[in-house]
């Protein structure tokens, strides 16, 4: 009998009857795991009702009550991080050490949320004017949604949801419905650490959940993550419906590899920061930029890595790039495969040809050499183990590439040079930046996020622009006179 996976609400699962459901697969086998509720207008009216009541209460609550919640959270979702890996890799096929990996960073964002009442400190001025004092107050926004992706079903969750506790507020989470099963284990966490029932809904379902939760009346903020078309959608239609909207976007990663830099390090990093969850990061390197003259050694000893990677289920201790994450996916990325070679790119690494036994979603490794700008494997944000290099004639050029990109989410170089590396960091027009770090994702205590067309909205995820996106700050003015300073004055109020 095929598993059902229905929603939380209020606290609990779902029990009501679904009028649509999706299929989950297993993508190394192929075949179906699970059915997914889909969420009509009922349903998240439900959600966004429960999370309502609860908020009241959850604001309320002391800052230091807070705390505990998140602290025993931590400890539970360490204590079990085993299981939600295995889920991970059941329903999106990366291989188990790459969803241990998802959820060691997860923790790293719950731990800096545990710090809630350092964060939430107020500022406080006393005898701002004569007998006046001023201090600011930072409160919840109330129920906020977060749309999460398919590619890391527990650690995005993580880079929003406990932040938005933290301050106060309450959530309605829709996961991609592609691998929804992380995102009930974490809501169950959450109740057994003692988060009140409502705090927490888990919604389930596609554009109807999305477009329910973006012009709901009583949802007050968007987190979202995914590609830059939707997340433009979600911005607009979004802040068209007065809501506060955090919306990141695709991206182009480009690794910049100069003449001086050590060539095995640099093939190293690129292999796996461009085929590590199958190319399935919005942080994964696409593009390898090679400055002349290291272009054919560059390639050469990329291709040779490439040779030995094993390519697996998942849950096999020996597979190091797992399948995609459903044969839509993978047909969609085989095609771009087949483009570049039609616009005349050099093909070096066929991934095409990968053979493992036993069905699933399967493409190897591929590598494309002397790809230029107008090719659609470079200007289109592939999202799989495609990755291109592109020529450069110098430093100058490099930079001019990356900078005249549409996307600015990640980038790296790759150099000795710490010249090259200060002026890089400087110049370049991109909000994270790797230097000989091939995928740059800050740590949990700084923030994430890109520019141009990777974010929508001016607050990155998780760190300190998190607690300022689920946060409103009111100001204070307070005084206590003495009943002989009454009298009417009309006059603007100064200060004194």
């Amino acid at each position: 009998m095929t598993q059902r996976i229905s929603h939380w609400i209020d606290g609990k699962p779902w029990a009501g009857v679904p009028d649509r459901t999706g299929e989950v697969f297993d993508p190394a086998t192929g075949e179906v795991r699970a059915r997914v509720d889909f969420a009509g207008g009922g349903q998240v009216d439900e959600a966004v009702s429960a999370a309502a009541r609860a908020f009241p209460g959850w604001r309320d609550t002391s800052l230091a009550a807070r705390s505990r919640v998140l602290f025993r959270f931590r400890e539970l979702l360490t204590e079990r991080k085993d299981e939600l890996a295995a889920i991970i890799t059941a329903e999106h096929g990366k291989v188990l050490s790459d969803a241990a990996g998802e959820i060691a960073r997860a923790i790293e964002n719950v731990e800096y949320a545990c710090g809630a009442p350092q964060m939430l400190k107020g500022g406080f001025s006393e005898n701002a004017s004569t007998g006046v004092d001023v201090y600011s107050i930072a409160q919840p926004l109330g129920v906020v949604g977060v749309i999460s992706p398919f590619n890391f079903p527990a650690m995005v969750p993580l880079w929003f949801v406990p932040n938005a506790l933290a301050c106060g507020n309450t959530v309605v989470l829709k996961p991609s419905e592609k691998d929804p099963s992380a995102s009930l284990f974490i809501a169950e966490l959450f109740a057994e650490a003692g988060l009140p029932d409502g705090a927490l809904n888990v919604l389930h379902g596609d554009k109807v959940a999305v477009d329910g939760l973006l012009t709901h009346p009583v949802v007050k903020a968007i987190s979202f993550v995914g590609s830059t078309p939707i997340a433009r959608y979600v911005y607009e239609t979004g802040t068209a419906h007065g809501k506060r909207v955090q919306a990141l976007g695709g991206a182009k990663n480009h690794m910049v590899v100069l003449p001086d830099a050590d060539l095995d390090l640099a093939a190293d990093a690129a292999v796996s920061a461009g085929f590590g969850s199958a190319g399935e990061r919005c942080m994964a390197v696409s593009v390898v930029v090679a400055v002349d003259p290291v272009g054919d050694e560059l390639v050469s000893k990329i291709a040779s890595r490439m040779g030995s990677l094993t390519v697996g289920d998942g849950r096999s201790p020996d597979s190091e790039m797992g399948p995609l994450v459903t044969a839509a996916h993978r047909d969609r990325v085989q095609s771009y495969v087949e483009a570049g070679v039609s616009a005349g790119a050099s093909l070096v690494v066929d991934g095409r040809s990968v053979s493992v036994p036993g069905g699933g979603f399967w493409l190897g490794p591929t590598l494309f050499d002397q790809v230029r700008t107008d090719m659609s494997i470079y200007t289109d944000e592939i999202f799989g183990p495609v990755l291109s290099v592109v020529r450069a004639g110098s430093y100058d050029d490099a930079l001019a590439l990356v900078n005249a990109n549409a996307y600015g989410n990640g980038t790296a170089i790759f150099t000795n040079d710490g010249r090259a590396a200060r002026r890089f960091q400087n110049e370049v027009e991109v909000g994270m930046v790797g230097l000989n770090v091939p995928i740059p994702v800050p740590v949990g205590y700084y923030s994430f996020g890109g520019w141009k067309d990777s974010l929508f909205g001016d607050s990155h995820a998780y760190g300190p622009e998190g607690f300022h996106f689920f946060t409103r700050t009111k100001v204070v003015t307070s005084r206590w006179p003495d009943p002989s300073q009454g009298g009417v004055n009309l006059g603007f109020p100064r200060n004194s």
